[in-house]
């Protein structure tokens, strides 16, 4: 079989190095890469580098091999075109057509979905020009990765630096998986809490459960490679920030109440996959609780956290806001499921069975989604990316 055909255009910025590790991954996981720089990205890495490491000659300019038509052919045959890193000049002149290199002439030939991953300094990002180049081109098609925070050229730090290779690569993989040239979510603005919230007792112990945050996770890279714009709420998950993602991290159930719902004012959608403590103790101890010998220890008194899931069902910010929730059930599951679906008065409700050994922490699961219109769909056992794919294919007929 063929290779799929990525071209990595590359733009002069000093995170253009990077793109070295993303060219490796695209590479070494079966892809035919060919990579386009900008004449100011061989500044920072050479022409030689990118022809070894990709396998082809490398070229800024039309007017190389004008035989084959590069301007052309080489956006036509693409199955993927990603730019990592995109400068802010490599996105104004996308945004505007220009074509005076062999980038962007690329850019305007391609037919195939297209991926830009911004690097710049903060400044430059929220400059309003960047910021109406990039919706330009989101509502054009094109799925424009949020940019992580971080550290960025000399002493700076703050948003603008290119998310890590490895999760650029995972949006690529996502996107070529489900080939479709224009993303579903673009223009659409997700928030997903993910993780479980633990209700501190002493400076020493909390009250917690198993969930490792993987499910919320997947939804939110599937979301990314859809074209929304996402904000991930995350509770205590060892995970790496999903490339795109604008990540708010959190501890306790109410300081998870508080981020979502702040991030909810403006959301198209909201998905509570994330283990929210039902309990938090009543009191705090400052000190560490001690075992006192021959003596039980005292009770421990514990009051409600906020429903989250039932507070922004009942009063949605934004007409037509979509609620999705989530159902661990040990027993009982899909009875369990219908009557939190009616309590909590969400449109859906994905529903599965947990325990020791059962969905916390593995990479698969398996699920029924509850509709509120009385639909249910089963999804079989498998990667928590396709449960989340499917959620959204269910999400998206249902946004006004």
């Amino acid at each position: 079989m063929d290779k799929p055909k990525v071209v990595l255009g590359v733009s002069g910025g000093i995170a253009a190095y990077k793109a070295c590790e993303l060219l490796r991954r695209l590479t070494e996981s079966g892809h035919d890469v060919r990579v386009v720089p900008t004449a100011s990205a061989l500044h920072f890495v050479g022409a030689a580098t990118w022809s070894a490491l990709s396998g082809h000659p490398v070229s800024t300019e039309v007017w190389d091999d004008v035989h084959e038509v590069p301007h052309v052919r080489t956006g036509q045959e693409a199955d993927l075109v990603v730019v990592a890193p995109a400068t802010a000049d490599t996105l104004a002149r996308a945004a505007h057509g220009l074509a005076d290199d062999l980038l962007t002439n690329t850019l305007l030939t391609a037919r195939c979905p297209v991926v830009f991953a911004p690097a710049m300094h903060t400044e430059m990002w929220e400059h309003p020009a960047t910021r109406e180049n990039v919706s330009v081109l989101r509502r054009r098609g094109a799925v424009v990765i949020e940019p992580a925070t971080g550290r960025l050229t000399g002493a700076d730090t703050g948003k603008g630096r290119l998310p890590e290779p490895g999760e650029i690569f995972e949006v690529c993989r996502r996107v070529l998986e489900r080939g479709a040239p224009v993303p579903d979510l673009a223009g659409r603005h997700v928030v997903i809490s993910a993780g479980g919230t633990r209700e501190p007792l002493d400076p020493v112990r909390f009250l917690g459960n198993r969930s490792s945050g993987k499910q919320g996770y997947a939804f939110a890279r599937t979301a990314v490679a859809r074209g929304a714009r996402v904000t991930l709420v995350s509770a205590n998950a060892a995970l790496p920030d999903p490339a795109g993602a604008d990540v708010v991290h959190v501890g306790t159930a109410l300081q998870m109440r508080e981020a979502v719902v702040k991030a909810a004012a403006d959301a198209d959608v909201v998905v509570m996959a994330a283990a929210v403590a039902d309990f938090r103790p009543a009191a705090y101890a400052e000190g560490k609780i001690k075992k006192k010998d021959g003596r039980d220890p005292e009770p421990v008194a514990l009051v409600r956290n906020p429903d989250i899931l039932a507070e922004i069902s009942a009063d949605r910010a934004v007409p037509g806001q979509l609620i999705v929730g989530f159902a661990a059930e040990t027993d009982d599951v899909l009875a369990n499921g219908r009557e939190k679906l009616r309590r909590k008065g969400c449109d859906l409700l994905v529903v599965n069975e947990v325990g020791e050994s059962k969905t916390f922490g593995s990479e698969q699961n398996e699920a029924v989604v509850l509709a509120a219109d009385g639909a249910e769909t089963p999804v079989p056992h498998g990667p928590k990316e396709s449960l989340a794919d499917t959620v959204w294919d269910l999400v998206v007929p249902r946004l006004p």
